[in-house]
């Protein structure tokens, strides 16, 4: 599908859906202007590159071109790989270039995602490179005039399912994006757009207090312990200090933090990005608060030499010492409302993997 190279068992590149919607605009209108069905079309990508997608389909009747691209994410898990996207477009003798979405592209409903409330999920920068695509399609033609494209994904609302669309307010399929053209593997740039458009949800609908937790899981449990609207809580993943960041700068008063005692122990520890490649459990940290709250010297030291958090959880509650978990709660609050400076007043909920409390403070 393109010229990109694979760099390797898990890092090869894929491309956005917004370079995928381009490579359609651009291979109907070509069918338009050229007379000719491509087999391939080339696209300038944001970054300064150009790549050749294969033209998974491409029919004109009744001066209409439809046209089609397979997505490929590369190595990247991501739910929209291998989805059709179609281009259909039209052209007209004004010189203006027209974009919409249709079946399978979201919709805006809430406000606070750089996006116009009622229009198709189309982000800027795809718009632009769609628009710069048929532009050097039209460039071929002679009829000097523009044209009107609609960009839909047959199976786009039940991909749509996989995401947090429905929660954002980006109802009835998926969001066509992109600011590079390219998918990497297990994006962190996508991962930080989700909690930045989550963060500017909540703002926007008017909340000043979030909950921010480190996987589904957490969050499902979270959402029992705070009375808060669904737009209030964020799914921040291995990300918490760029998400206590965005929060300062959104002017958030009060943060919620859950998790459970693996990622979270890291970050009473003073981590704030906790991705088992980037940090480890501190055991010794986790002795250390034990000793703090009267656990025996055989406890301490059982502590210190286990494996994971998880292990160290599970002898504080066969010793039963007493304090531990909150202990560790109040450590992620105060490191938390430290990192922000003192912007937002913190608490925090650790649970076990059941949702059952086991720790609460707050800073």
């Amino acid at each position: 599908m393109t010229d990109e190279p694979k760099r390797g068992k898990g890092q090869r590149e894929g491309f956005s859906t917004g370079s995928c919607a381009a490579a359609a605009a651009k291979a109907a209108t070509l069918a338009l202007v050229t007379g000719k069905r491509p087999d391939t079309v080339e696209i300038g990508l944001p970054i300064g590159r150009r790549a050749t997608f294969n033209v998974e389909q491409c029919h004109v009747e009744s001066g209409c071109a439809r046209a089609s691209i397979i997505k490929d994410a590369g190595d990247d898990p991501d739910c929209t790989h291998g989805a059709e996207i179609f281009a259909e477009v039209w052209l007209r003798k004004e010189p203006d270039i027209q974009i919409e979405g249709g079946e399978g592209v979201a919709r805006i409903t809430k406000p606070g995602l750089g996006i116009e409330t009622g229009r198709a999920s189309i982000t800027r920068v795809p718009l632009r490179m769609i628009t710069e695509s048929v532009s050097e399609a039209l460039a071929l033609g002679s009829n000097g005039g523009g044209a009107r494209i609609l960009i839909t994904v047959p199976r786009g609302e039940e991909m749509a399912k996989k995401t947090m669309n429905a929660r954002l307010g980006i109802i009835g399929g998926i969001s066509i994006l992109g600011t590079s053209g390219i998918v990497r593997p297990y994006s962190t740039a996508a991962y930080k757009v989700s909690i930045v458009q989550a963060i500017d949800v909540a703002v926007a609908t008017g909340l000043d207090e979030v909950v921010i937790t480190t996987g589904g899981k957490s969050e499902e449990y979270a959402m029992r312990v705070f009375p808060l609207r669904e737009e209030a809580f964020v799914e921040m993943g291995d990300w918490v200090g760029f998400t206590l960041t965005y929060l300062v700068k959104k002017g958030v008063r009060k943060v919620n933090v859950a998790g459970m005692i693996g990622k979270l122990s890291k970050v009473a520890d003073g981590e704030f990005y906790t991705h088992a490649s980037k940090s480890a459990v501190n055991l010794e940290s986790l002795a250390i608060i034990a000793a703090s709250c009267g656990a025996d010297p055989e406890t301490i030291e059982a502590i210190r030499r286990g494996n994971t958090a998880r292990e160290a959880q599970e002898i504080v509650l066969a010793k039963g010492v007493a304090g531990f978990f909150a202990k560790v709660a109040g450590k992620v609050a105060e490191n938390c409302r430290a990192y922000g400076k003192g912007a937002f007043h913190v608490e925090c909920v650790l649970t076990d993997a059941d949702g059952v409390i086991l720790g609460r403070a707050i800073a």
